[in-house]
């Protein structure tokens, strides 16, 4: 399955926008540990992932052609 990775903030410091190939990966959940060993980087910080433009809040079922923000912590007001 294919997926848009894009990054945001501090991360797009070392993630660079991408299309990714991932195998037996099938949710939100089993995805962050993924990513944190392909950008290990990633495993220090605190980062919400958002899916197809809504940020996850619990663990969402992948999709081929998916999109996937990583975002740093931000606040609004």
């Amino acid at each position: 399955m294919k997926i848009d990775i894009m990054a945001f903030g501090k991360i797009s410091e070392f993630i660079q926008n991408q299309e990714m190939d991932i195998v037996n990966i099938n949710n939100t959940d089993e995805l962050k540990p993924y990513l944190e060993q392909s950008f290990p980087q990633l495993a220090g910080i605190k980062y919400k992932l958002a899916l197809n433009k809504d940020v996850v809040q619990t663990n969402l079922k992948l999709s081929n052609k998916d999109s996937i923000a990583i975002m740093p912590p931000f606040s609004g007001g």
